[in-house]
Parts: structure tokens; C-alpha cells; sequence
């Protein structure tokens, strides 16, 4: 979720009840302890207790290989008042895999737990820790090996998104492997990958066993969907499909917090990252998607997510201004 899940991302998704904590983007540790700045510009929640304004725990996201390293940027962290550290060894892109850093680690199960121990030490158990993984690099041989690996470490939790690295994002979900790590560990796990909607939370707890979830997409394509969530779990009712208009919202009020730092061409482009993910399970997205991917406007892009669809088609007329 690197370039997304910022904390106007994390405010705005939190407004509405139905997460338990957030996890910021990853801080890319390497050879060196990053200065305080990196760890407030990634979680600049670390100077309100670390949590939302709707009053979410933020847990800070680490992602690195070397043991030494990762344990002085968790002390400094923890000093900066970092309420949880969670570290990132699901990241499937190939610079970060070239550069020994996310799902990498996942070919020697030894450095999983060598990195999450050294972690957890350093901040000596006084802030949970802990971890994600993917079912693998190549193949899914040495998932419940680098599972148990990360529990041996010292993780708090494992999240585990039903994938290989090298499956990427393509569907299927294998969330019956999920169920087999489940099955092999004392810790909570996390079931994670194509939860996009309340039929497929269900489908992944049927066949992982586990009943919480972590949303990526799924929560930028429907802000809903940890509502509906948590609405069915406790209540087993059914909350009605997310309106365009509550849509339209959150990609104003995030524009509008956006403006003020971004230039506004790079404000539109985030935008459409966004409205592209809501396209593919909403048809009022998808209209306004295809009427305004041209657009580079902001006050126009701004415009068409409001005005009656057959006018937004209209709105790109400033594409080459």
C-alpha cells in the first residue's frame, strides 16, 4: 500500500467505526538509524499518542533485513512514542525484493525470525510486535516454516495474505492456507488478500478460520467495508451497499487535505489511483472513472465526482491545459 494508506488516508477511513488498529506505509530501513523526521513524516500520528483522530491505534511499519539495523530504528521508534511495530515481510515489488527487503526474507525462514527477534528485543516486549508474510516466495513449501519462524521471533500476531510473492496480487486467494499456518501457531493470525467484500471476508474465515481480517484495497474500494464488517459480527445485519455519494465524500474531504502539500496535478493522479479501485465493484465509480481519467485538472476532477455523470463526461475539456 506504499503512496496510499497516508495518515489523511488512515483519518479518513477511521471516521467510520470498524477497524481495531491501522498500520502506516513502511519505513524502509537499510544500513543506518533514520533521523526522527522519516518516522514522523510516515506516521505523524506519533505526535498525538499515535492514534487517529477518531482515536485508532497506529502501528508503525518497519521494513528491512538486517537484524542490527532493524532493532536501533525500533528503539528509536519506540522512543518517538510508536505504540506498536509491525514488520513487512509481504512486499511483493521487485525493487524492494532486489534490494533484500519485504518478501525477500521469505526464502530463508532463519532471517524471519532472526529480524522479528531482534526487533522485539530491542524494544524489550514493552510495545507488541508484530509481522507479515506472504505463503511464500516461489512456492508455498516454506509458508508454515517462516510462520513459525516469525512466532519464534517474538511476534505478537501474523498477519498472512494468501499469496506467494511471485503470485503477486492475482487472484485466487488461497485462504485455506491461512487455515493450515492457523492450525500450527499459539498467536492470533490475520487473514489478508482479496477481502473486498462481506461475501469474501466470509469465504476467508470459512476456510482460514480466522475471524479478524486485515483491508487493504478492499477498504480504499468500498470505506465501508470494515463497517460492514463489524456490523455483521456483532450484530449479523446487513448494511446496504456503500452510496456514491458517501464515495464522492471521501475523495473530496482527501483532496482537500491533500491540496495544501501536493501539487495539484499529483492530487488528481492519487485520486484516480483511488477511483480506480472503486470502479471495478461500484458501476456509479466505474461511470465517473471512465468520464474523468483524462482529467488533470483538479477544480474539474473535483467537479465531475459531483455533478450529474452525463455532464462529468464534459468535464475533461482542460486535459491539455
Amino acid at each position: 500500500m506504499e503512496g496510499v494508506i497516508d495518515a489523511h488516508t488512515r483519518t479518513l477511513l477511521t471516521d467510520t467505526p470498524g477497524f481495531d488498529w491501522t498500520v502506516t506505509e513502511f519505513v524502509r530501513v537499510t544500513d543506518t538509524r533514520l533521523p526522527a523526521r522519516v518516522f514522523r513524516r510516515h506516521c505523524p500520528e506519533l505526535g498525538a499518542a499515535s492514534v487517529t483522530p477518531s482515536g485508532i491505534p497506529v502501528h508503525l511499519q518497519l521494513l528491512g533485513s538486517d537484524p542490527k539495523t532493524l532493532a536501533a530504528n525500533a528503539r528509536q521508534a519506540c522512543e518517538l512514542g510508536a505504540i506498536g511495530l509491525d514488520l513487512n515481510f509481504g512486499c511483493p515489488a521487485k525493487t524492494v525484493n532486489r534490494h533484500d527487503g519485504g518478501a525477500s526474507l521469505l526464502r530463508d525462514p532463519r532471517r524471519v525470525e532472526a529480524a522479528v527477534a531482534a526487533v522485539a528485543g530491542a524494544v524489550s516486549h514493552a510495545i507488541p510486535v508484530t509481522a507479515k508474510i506472504r505463503l511464500g516466495f516461489a512456492h508455498r513449501r516454506q509458508a508454515l516454516d517462516c510462520a513459525k519462524a516469525a512466532q519464534n521471533g517474538g511476534a505478537q500476531a501474523l498477519v498472512v495474505h494468501a499469496r506467494t510473492r511471485n503470485e503477486g496480487y492475482r487472484p485466487p486467494a488461497h485462504w485455506e492456507w491461512i487455515g493450515r499456518i492457523r492450525r500450527h501457531l499459539t498467536i492470533p493470525v490475520i487473514a489478508n488478500g482479496d477481502i473486498w467484500t462481506l461475501e469474501n471476508y466470509w469465504k476467508a474465515r470459512s476456510l482460514s478460520g480466522c475471524k479478524d481480517v486485515m483491508l487493504g484495497r478492499g477498504a480504499l474500494a468500498d470505506p465501508w467495508l470494515a463497517r460492514r464488517i463489524r456490523g455483521w459480527q456483532q450484530a449479523e445485519t446487513l448494511l446496504g451497499p456503500t452510496p456514491w455519494t458517501v464515495r464522492a465524500d471521501i475523495l473530496q474531504r482527501y483532496a482537500a487535505a491533500q491540496r495544501n502539500i501536493l501539487p495539484p496535478r499529483v492530487v488528481v493522479s492519487l485520486l484516480k489511483q483511488w477511483l480506480n479501485l472503486m470502479r471495478a465493484r461500484d458501476t456509479e465509480a466505474a461511470k465517473r472513472f471512465q468520464a474523468l481519467r483524462r482529467c488533470v485538472d483538479l477544480d474539474d476532477f473535483l467537479e465531475g465526482l459531483t455533478m450529474p455523470c452525463r455532464s462529468a463526461v464534459e468535464a475533461p475539456a482542460h486535459e491539455n491545459a
